[in-house]
C-alpha cells in the first residue's frame, strides 16, 4: 500500500486551466469510487438524510422553516464531505481502506484547519440569514420583523413574487462566493499542510482563473443536490457520494501533486 503524506503548498502555486470535458471525467470518477467503496458513500450520505429529515420535522409544516432549512442544508454539505474524500484519496493512492482508518482521518481533523473553514462557513451562513430577515422586512414591511408568514399564498402577492425574486438574486451571489471559497479550498485543508485563509484564497483564484466551468459545476452541484432533495432526500444516498468523491477529483485536476 503506498503511504499518505500531506504535501506542502505554496501561495503562488500554479493551478490547471479546466475544460467543460473535466466535469464529465471528474463525475465518472466520482461515479467510479462511489461503486467501488459504496459503503462508505451510504453511510456518510446516511448522516446528511438523518439530518435533513431531523430539520424537516424541525418545520413541522411551516413553510418558512422548511425553505430556510432545505436552501441552507445543502451549504453545509462540503464540510460534512470530509470522509468522503479520505475514501476517494486512499482509492488514488492505493491505501487500504477501512472503517476505523476513515473515521481516524476524519476525526483526526478537528485539531487542524477544517474546523476553522467550518466555523467561516457558519458565521456566513448565520449572516446571510440576517441579511435575507432584513431583505424580507424591507420588502414585506416592518410587520415581518415578528415573524415571516407561513403560508404559500403571502409570497404568490406582489410584494411576495418581487421578496423572491430579490431574495433570490442576492441568494445566489451569497452562494457562488461560498462555493468559490470552499469548492478547492475543504479537500485541500484534507490533503496538505495549509492554513484554511491560503486555501480558501486559493479557492478563490481556482473559481476566478476557470469561472465559466466552475459555474457550471455550481450550478450541476446545485441541480442534483435540489433533484436529490425531493423525494424524502432519499436521492441524497447516491447524489452526495457521487459529487463528494467528484469534488476531490476537480481538486485533483486543478492542484495536481
Amino acid at each position: 500500500m503506498t503511504a499518505l503524506t500531506d504535501p506542502p503548498v505554496a501561495k503562488d502555486v500554479a493551478l490547471a486551466r479546466l475544460s467543460f470535458g473535466d466535469l464529465a471525467e471528474i463525475l465518472r470518477a466520482g461515479w467510479r469510487d462511489f461503486r467501488r467503496a459504496p459503503q462508505y458513500g451510504l453511510f456518510f450520505s446516511g448522516v446528511y438524510v438523518v439530518s435533513g429529515l431531523a430539520l424537516w420535522a424541525l418545520g413541522a409544516g411551516l413553510f418558512t422553516w422548511t425553505l430556510s432549512f432545505t436552501l441552507g442544508f445543502p451549504l453545509v454539505a462540503p464540510f460534512l464531505a470530509v470522509g468522503l474524500y479520505e475514501v476517494s484519496r486512499r482509492i488514488e493512492a492505493g491505501a487500504e481502506l477501512s472503517f476505523p482508518g476513515v473515521l481516524g482521518i476524519v476525526w483526526r481533523e478537528r485539531t487542524r484547519q477544517i474546523p476553522w473553514a467550518g466555523a467561516v462557513i457558519v458565521i456566513y451562513f448565520l449572516f446571510w440569514s440576517f441579511f435575507a430577515h432584513m431583505l424580507f422586512a424591507l420588502i414585506m414591511g416592518p410587520s415581518a420583523l415578528m415573524g415571516p408568514p407561513d403560508d404559500l399564498a403571502t409570497y404568490l402577492t406582489g410584494a411576495g413574487l418581487r421578496m423572491l425574486a430579490v431574495e433570490a438574486a442576492f441568494g445566489a451571489a451569497f452562494a457562488l462566493l461560498l462555493f468559490a471559497m470552499t469548492a478547492i479550498s475543504l479537500p485541500m485543508l484534507l490533503d496538505r499542510e495549509v492554513d484554511f485563509v491560503t486555501a480558501m484564497r486559493l479557492s478563490i483564484r481556482a473559481t476566478r482563473e476557470n469561472f465559466a466551468v466552475m459555474l457550471v459545476w455550481a450550478a450541476l452541484i446545485a441541480g442534483l443536490t435540489f433533484l436529490a432533495l425531493l423525494p424524502w432526500f432519499l436521492g441524497l444516498f447516491v447524489v452526495l457520494p457521487v459529487l463528494g468523491h467528484a469534488s476531490w477529483h476537480l481538486y485533483r485536476r486543478v492542484l495536481p501533486v
